[in-house]
Order: structure tokens, then sequence, then C-alpha cells
């Protein structure tokens, strides 16, 4: 790009117009209080972001002057937002819209210059960092004006791809030449890698000769050296994603769509052939992020005796990461590999699949080294915040999980090949532990309604795999306090207690999440080989609340939570009946709740009388028989967010039937997609997914006037009233034929036991439970029906709200989108 052309500008009107004539006076900038005393002051004190007025025209050709604005101040990122009031930004692009254009095009053609010199001098080095920071806090003011949204789209004349000045029906838009610029100075010997020079005498490395995969920023996948650490940089790396994600972030000015054809323009040509350093970029940031060690030697308290500077640098990473994988995978052909391919991790050809490099390479990755490097990386930084120490805040904790999370989310989502290493061993367990401690920690924070939705969407995707069932009767022995009873058990144990406090003490928002969480229950139980005693309570506890006239006839959707936990009792008691001593044992104490369900009444007036019994005294779910016991040791409860907390809205999840779909499991284990039926329970209509603040929700004890307004986003004539006719409709395919038959068979012979020897204590129970049998007495077995997740636009939309408010709200210093206009969710205090 050369200073020599002219330049099309928005006008105030939102039309590309054309400033300027003959080379080199392409725009009368103006610029009263640019400047004290009409010059830039290279002091930092004395630097004043201008208030441009038309009075003092500058030729952009003027060098001299423009260049004050990068070139002697040796400024941080810092020091540009608060010297860059967003208030006097707005006038700018209000007032003198040729003035904002000029300044973005300059420093866009700095950028261009750095990269086509190298950046060999410390003074190009500079000019470029400021460059950055200065665009990084003007792009959001570009992005919020629906006029302005297009000007980094507009050509410039001049600037063409083959770099002629007469190429101008060729001409590279503005973001192109922005994008490709920042991509090659990620790539720059001694500005942002290490230069492979032999010695100070050898002549400076080409940028453009020069192979930036033979530059990849870390070892692990694709790539087996590890370059020295030079916090430099790291420090230049981070400044670049900065800008990288400031770019990319267009997609927080524009509202939430379920149109998939909607993509990122940004990202769409930064992940596309177009950048050659693609996959050296891609293989970096994923490097990065998974070969980080937060606690490296251990050394107690060194993360405050010594500065940190990969951290930034990776959580940049992981954020430009995630924002570049944001793909909607449901509109195409899942990118998976067929492991024919050999090679290198990923052989640079063009395969067929998404346009989307990033997407593409993520998906292509196939060597059992790599997928072990990216888990083991991914497992050691979410387990990171659960790291006990006998030292109070001795190690250090890194706050980008949901980051993380996302980034999980999108390697089982891309790369089956990922998801079935990940269910291949236990190591599976080393993401369930964690993900269990945020869903349990964030349970009663309505600010993080986000990360409880996350990782209850993780946990669905795994659950709709056979393995994860099987994996989940490991003993739990790892003991992270946590604010759940102490027990004794698996790590299927560990998913149903956690669940339990989630729907018993979890926010009221957290509702719509009950059937997922219940999904996952019953995708697991016919793997579950014994369970505790603890665990079987809670689930029996659950039936408990869940089958209550009150509730049952209070919300369109309620009785399916009692569906799903029946389906759960059978399948353990016709594929794990053996092991499961407690859960039977459980199920004979509480036979009264299966008994008061198959007598259910159906009658108009048992109806309204079930409806007005918790009327008048709303009380919490009670808790009385749940067992809760005493919490583990060193464990705190789960805390509400503190006033004043800042939070994003996000857009509302589709119902468990649109979730998921049926398969059911053949003898030979392997799975057959079943065509949804409409008239077979559960899935009768959605649950809400939207559900209004207020006190927290109870299973047997809110207001039936709150439940029904809940219900309005999910009944079209607002106003729902059970009928016999709808109790009818479910109560008769009510799955109770299994433990009925159960109850007949065992009660009796459990109540001699009791008479003949006078037994008070369960244990003996428990014992001739052990070695008792139901073969040939209990119902053909049922087959085993999975219900695993299946990809759609509703969840590619909630992804995508939910990752930016992410980044929304973690970019605090410097507070890159802060107070500027955002159309893709709402910022709320709590």
């Amino acid at each position: 790009m050369k200073a020599s052309f002219s330049l099309h500008c928005w006008c105030r009107a939102g039309c590309l117009r054309y400033v300027g004539g003959t080379s080199g006076s392409f725009l009368s900038v103006c610029c009263s209080s640019l400047t004290k005393r009409g010059h830039i002051c290279a002091d930092l004190e004395d630097l004043k972001w201008p208030q441009l007025t038309a009075l003092l025209p500058v030729e952009a050709t003027d060098d001299a002057f423009w260049d004050q604005f990068w070139a002697d101040t040796a400024t941080s990122v810092q020091d540009v937002f608060a010297l860059v009031p967003a208030a006097e930004i707005r006038a700018v692009r209000e007032e003198s819209p040729s003035n904002l254009a000029t300044l973005c095009y300059k420093a866009v053609e700095k950028l261009v210059q750095g990269a086509e010199s190298g950046c060999h001098t410390e003074k190009e080095r500079q000019i470029v960092l400021n460059c950055c920071r200065l665009l990084t806090r003007i792009l959001p003011y570009i992005f919020e004006d629906p006029d302005w949204r297009g000007f980094f789209w507009s050509t410039v004349p001049g600037a063409g791809r083959g770099g002629g000045d007469e190429d101008d029906e060729n001409a590279r838009p503005l973001a192109e030449s922005l994008l490709l610029a920042v991509a090659d100075l990620l790539f720059c010997p001694d500005f942002t890698v290490q230069s492979h020079r032999r010695s100070t005498v050898d002549t400076a490395e080409d940028i453009h000769s020069i192979d930036s995969c033979e530059y990849i920023w870390e070892a692990g996948v694709g790539f087996a050296h590890s370059p020295q650490p030079n916090y430099i940089h790291d420090l230049n790396r981070t400044e670049l994603l900065k800008l990288l994600l400031t770019c990319f972030s267009e997609a927080m000015y524009l509202p939430p769509s379920s149109d998939s054809s909607n993509t990122n323009p940004w990202v769409q040509f930064f992940c596309s052939t177009e950048n050659r350093h693609a996959l050296p970029l891609f293989t970096s940031l994923l490097n990065v992020v998974c070969a980080y060690d937060p606690v490296g030697y251990g050394i107690p308290y060194n993360h405050l005796l010594f500065s940190d500077y990969r951290e930034p640098l990776v959580e940049e990473a992981a954020q430009v990461l995630i924002v570049t994988l944001d793909y909607d995978s449901s509109t195409s052909s899942s990118p998976t590999v067929d492991g024919t391919t050999t090679g290198t991790a990923m052989d640079d050809v063009d395969p067929p699949g998404p346009d989307n490099l990033f997407v593409n390479y993520l998906s292509r990755i196939h060597r059992e080294e790599d997928f072990q490097f990216i888990l083991k990386g991914v497992a050691r930084l979410l387990s990171n915040p659960l790291v006990q120490t006998y030292l109070p805040n001795s190690a250090k904790k890194i706050q980008f999980h949901q980051e993380l999370l996302v980034l999980f989310w999108k390697l089982c989502d891309f790369n089956k090949k990922f998801l079935f290493f990940v269910l291949k061993s236990s190591d599976v367990l080393d993401i369930l532990v964690p993900i269990l401690y945020f869903l349990n920690d964030a349970r009663a924070d309505q600010s993080r309604v986000g990360l409880m939705h996350i990782g209850v969407f993780i946990l669905l995707l795994l659950s709709g795999e056979r393995n994860f069932g099987v994996r989940l009767n490991k003993p739990y022995s790892v003991r992270v306090p946590m604010d759940i009873p102490v027990f004794t058990g698996t790590h299927a144990d560990l998913l149903i207690i956690v669940f339990h406090k989630i729907i018993t003490s979890g926010h009221q928002r957290l509702q719509p999440l009950f059937d997922c969480l219940l999904t996952i229950v019953v995708n697991v139980s016919p793997y579950l080989k014994s369970l505790s005693m603890v665990a079987a309570n809670k689930l029996l506890h659950l039936l408990e609340a869940f089958s209550t006239t009150w509730f049952l006839f209070s919300a369109v959707q309620n009785h399916h939570l009692v569906f799903f936990l029946l389906e759960v009792f059978n399948n353990i008691i016709q594929y794990q009946f053996d092991g499961n001593s407690n859960l039977v044992y459980a199920v004979i104490r509480k036979r009264n709740v299966f008994h008061q369900l198959a007598n259910l009444p159906t009658d108009s007036q048992s109806i309204q009388k079930g409806l007005q019994r918790k009327k008048k005294t709303p009380e919490p779910i009670s808790r009385t028989n749940s067992q809760d016991g005493v919490s583990m040791e060193g464990s705190r409860p789960a805390a509400p967010a503190e006033p004043g907390t800042l939070k994003t809205s996000l857009v509302a999840t589709p119902g468990i039937d649109k979730l998921t779909e049926k398969s059911q499991v053949s003898e030979d284990g392997t799975m057959r997609s079943l065509e949804p039926e409409s008239s077979q329970p559960p899935p009768e209509g959605n649950l809400p997914s939207a559900v209004s603040d207020g006190e927290p929700w109870s299973g047997e004890a809110t207001h039936p006037q709150q439940d029904r307004r809940r219900l309005s986003s999910a009944s079209s004539s607002g106003q729902w009233t059970p009928t016999p006719d709808w109790v009818m409709s479910w109560k008769s395919k009510l799955p109770l034929q299994t433990i009925m038959r159960l109850l007949q068979v065992l009660v009796p012979q459990v109540e001699k036991i009791c008479i003949d020897k006078g037994l008070t204590d369960e244990s003996e129970i428990l014992k001739f439970l052990q070695h008792g049998t139901l073969v040939g007495l209990l119902p053909v077995p049922h087959p085993i029906l999975i219900r695993k997740y299946q990809a759609n636009s509703g969840t590619a939309m909630w992804f995508r709200t939910y990752m930016w408010g992410v980044i929304y709200l973690r970019n605090v210093d410097p507070p890159i989108w802060y107070d500027t206009d955002v159309k893709l969710f709402e910022i709320q205090r709590v």
C-alpha cells in the first residue's frame, strides 16, 4: 500500500464517496485541537486525543503530521485507552468522518509497511505496536455504527492484490490488507518469533520467503521443536492477537440471528486460503494453549514473585481460537477424518469440508500422540482451579476455564476421532471432575448461568457414547473439596450427587436444564454397575419431589422429568440389577411414591385440589429425606453473585427433543437412529427456555401463577390449564411395569425376613438383596434408548452469544468493548 493514492471514504449518510483527486491530496483532514499548539506532543502526559474540527487542513501525505500518532511515543495499550476517550472517538466519527477514515487507513498502511519490511529496527516495531493499539481502540466504534460497518470492506484504489497502481479493478479491501499484515507480523523474525539466523552477520530473513511452518510458536500438534521462551515475543504476539480479536468482534454489533449464512467476514477471510499462515497460526494457537502449565515447577508463591508473560498470550490465543472455530456444523456434513491419511498431523492440502481452514485443520488431526497432547493440556488447565495446596493461595489459579470449555466442545464436535479417543480411557474423568466442580460451584450464581449450560452441554454430548457410562464406574478417590455430602463410591455417584444439588439448590434460572441433566443420567444408567446409597437416595428424592400432584399438574412438561427418572430405574433394574442392591433397597423403602404415581387421580376436582395444595405456603424442595449429611472438608457453600456483578444475556436454548435424537442400542452394541414419534413421550412440548429472574426455583413450592408465567414462552394460548384428558394421555404411558413387578416379588420377601429374624439393621437386608435374583421374574428387557446430542442452529447461536459474552467480560485490561453499543447480547448488572 502506498501513500500516493486517493481513498473512498464513508460520509455520514452511509454512502461510499470519493474524496480528493490527484495523488497525494486525497483528504482534507481538519484538526484544530488535534494537538496543543498544532502538533502532537511526544510527551505522553501531553498527548491528547484530537477533537477534530474543520479548521486546519492536513494533507494525507503529510507524514510528519500523521507519524506523530504512532512514531515517537512508547505507549502501552492501557495508555492509549486512557488517552483516547470514547466520547471523542464518536465525535470525530460523527463530525469529521473523513478524518477518522484517514487515521484508520494510515494506521493500516503502517502495519502493511511493517509486515513488508520485516520490522528490523526497534523504531519500526514501536510504530507497529502503536498502530495496533490505536486500531484496537478505534475499531469497536467503527462497528457500532451501521453506516461505518462497511468502511473496512471498501476498496482502496491502488492497493490491488497485484500491488500495482493500475490494479484498481482488483483492489484489496482495507480489512483484507489489515488481516494479512497482522498474519505476517505474527511470524516476523526477532519481533514475534525467534530468528533462525546463525549469527548477527547473516543477512536478515526475508519475511516473504520464510516458511512460517518452521516458526510455529510451541511444540505439540504437528511440530516437535519447542522454541526458547522470549517474553518480548509473547508480549508482541499478545498485542497483535488482541487486535485480531477486535477485528473479529464485529459479530458483537449484530443482533442474534438463527440464519446460519450470517458468517463473520473477518473470520471468513482470515481462515481462508488467502492467509498463507493459516496452518502455522492454527497450530501455534492450539499448541500455546495446550502446552501451558501455570504451576510450572510447583514452587509456592512463584506467581507472586515473577511475572508470567505467557498467561496473557495463552488467554488471548484461546479466545482467538474459539472465535475462528465459530462454525455451524449443523449446516454441513460433519468434517471428520476417514483415518486413512498418512504423513504429518495435518497434510497441507485442500481437503473437502468447510472453507474455514481452522475448522478443517481441527477436524483432520488424527495422530494419537496429538490427541494425548491436547487432552492432557486441556485437562491440566481445567483442573488448575481445583488444585489444593497446604499453603493458602500459593499456587497460580487461571481464570480462562470458560474459553477452555468452549474449545473442548469444538474439539469434540468437529473431530469425532478426538471424541472417541477421549472416551477410550479413564482420561475422560479428568475432564468430568473439573466440569462437575464448576457446575456445583456456580449453581447459585445467576451471573454464571452460561457456564452451567456449557458444562451440561458437554456432558450431554459425552453421555451419548456408551464408553462414557462405562468409565463412570471407576471409583472416585480424588477428593476435590465440593459442597456436597461425603460419600464413598464411583464417578457416577459424584455425577448424580452434583446433579441433585443443582436441581434442589441451584438458581431458578437453571430450570430449563433439568431435562438435560436427567437425560444425561438416563443415557449412562444402563452401564452403572453399583450406585452408592447416597446417590440412590438422591435419585429417589428427585422422583419424590417431581411426582407430587402439585408439580405434575402445574406445567405442561413437568411429567417428562418423572418419565426420565422412571427410565433410569428401569435401565438399572433390567441391565445392572446384580450390583445395585443400594438402589433396589431405596426403591423398596420409597415404594409408596411408585404406588401414588400408579394411582394418580385424573378427575378435575383432584387436579384442582393438587394445584391448590402448596399455593398458600411456598417453600423450597423438601430436603428432609435427601440425607444431605456433612459436606466435604475444606468446601465452601455455593455463593450467589456479588451485587453489581456484570453478566451478559443469552439466547434461549432449544428443548431436549430438538437438542437430541433417539438411538436404540443393538445387541452387538451398535446404535440405530430412531425416527421421532410424535405420539411417544417424553417429548410432548418443549421445556420453556427463558426463565424469569426471581427466587430460587423449588420442586414443590413456587406459586402456580409464577410457573404459568414461565410457561408463556412454551404455551401459545397464554393460559394453560391441566385437564383430565391431558393427565390420562401420559399417565397411561408411565413405564411402571418393571418396578411394580420388582416390588411385588421382593417386598413380601424383605418383610418376611424382617419379621422372622427381627431385623432392624439395613445391612442384613442389603446382604439379602445382593444375593437375590429376578431372572425370569421381570418383564422382557426393553431396548436401551440413548438420546444423542445433535448439532442444530439453535445451539450454534447460543454458543456464539455465550462465547462473545465471555470475551466481552474477560477483556477488562484494557476494556476493549466496554460502553460500546453491542447488539448480540445485553450487559446486565446482578
